[in-house]
């Protein structure tokens, strides 16, 4: 029994040294911002976190996102690269550090920052972590200064860029971002081409919300617009609707054995995703992590 109970703690210390090093912080310093341009005036900057999207032109520059506070300075050099014209607006996809975090300096600088109320409100009002520990408010100077809740257009560099709310779908604040005489979109987390999706159900995000999302992007998409998920690489039409179908067949799989009185534990024993496994580059660390939401939400009867 020593021996089993030797065995265990030795387990449970591993365990916890590995999950230290895969939290290890981010040293910003070595983060180098790449640019795409993907279109005629438009550019998507990648460093660490969510993709960024940069329309550039006489009017000004207009974001969507802004990755980590430490990278501020490094984003603002690569959009110099681009154009010597100010950031004049800045539009956030959803709440999520990775695509918020720079919104403060971004701000302090000038830039007018626009966001779903639902965003500003749960930035202002944060849910607590997985353990409870409270969540911290952002800045004041983080926080978007116009919100809205229906479409919204902006006029300039030749382009009636569309801000369109798309509810309770990543999270309850989610916004695709939609350009289209450059024919591209800006999807958000609600699309990640590198991995399974993450339904942000304590942010207030929803399976069927995911779904409803990716269907309108489809909407406004032809064969040649460029989509741009919130991280991995650029898709398009056809992308987004094996997308949204393989997240259709995983829910299939999973709904009888909910439905059959089945534990978490034994849904995921029947490996629900296995027929996309080999097509998602991230497939091992976000299996769990869907096929528990999917499961929480079937679960709850939503």
């Amino acid at each position: 029994m020593d021996v089993l109970k030797a065995v265990c703690f030795a387990f449970a210390a591993l365990s916890m040294i590995g999950s230290a090093l895969a939290q290890a912080p981010t040293d910003y310093s070595k983060v180098e911002i790449k640019t795409d341009k993907i279109a005629p005036n438009f550019y998507v900057l990648n460093g660490s976190g969510g993709a960024i999207g940069v329309l550039a032109g006489p009017d000004g520059v207009l974001m969507v996102d802004s990755q980590f506070a430490p990278l501020t300075e490094k984003i603002v050099a690569a959009v110099k690269q681009i154009s010597n014209s100010p950031i004049r607006f800045l539009i956030n996809t959803h709440v999520h550090g990775d695509h918020t975090g720079g919104n403060e300096n971004l701000a302090k600088m000038g830039t007018v920052i626009f966001a779903r109320e639902e965003l500003r409100n749960r930035l202002a009002h944060p849910a607590p972590a997985a353990n409870g520990t409270p969540g911290t408010p952002a800045p004041t100077a983080a926080l978007p200064v116009i919100t809205y809740s229906s479409p919204l257009t902006f006029h300039m560099d030749g382009e009636d860029v569309q801000a369109i709310p798309i509810p309770k779908a990543h999270t309850d604040g989610d916004t695709l971002v939609y350009f289209p005489n450059n024919n591209v979109i800006m999807i958000g987390d609600y699309v990640r081409t590198i991995q399974f999706p993450n339904i942000d159900r304590a942010n207030g995000g929803s399976l069927n919300g995911v779904l409803a999302g990716i269907d309108a992007a489809i909407k406004l998409c032809n064969a040649q617009t460029k989509v741009v998920p919130g991280h991995g690489d650029v898709t398009d039409r056809t992308g987004l609707i094996n997308h949204r179908d393989m997240i259709i067949s995983i829910r299939d799989k999973i709904a009888p054995l909910v439905a059959q009185g089945k534990t978490l534990q034994e849904v995921l024993a029947a490996k629900p995703t296995a027929d996309f496994d080999a097509k998602v580059p991230q497939s091992n660390t976000t299996i769990e992590r869907f096929v528990t939401q999917v499961y929480a939400e079937l679960k709850a009867g939503k």
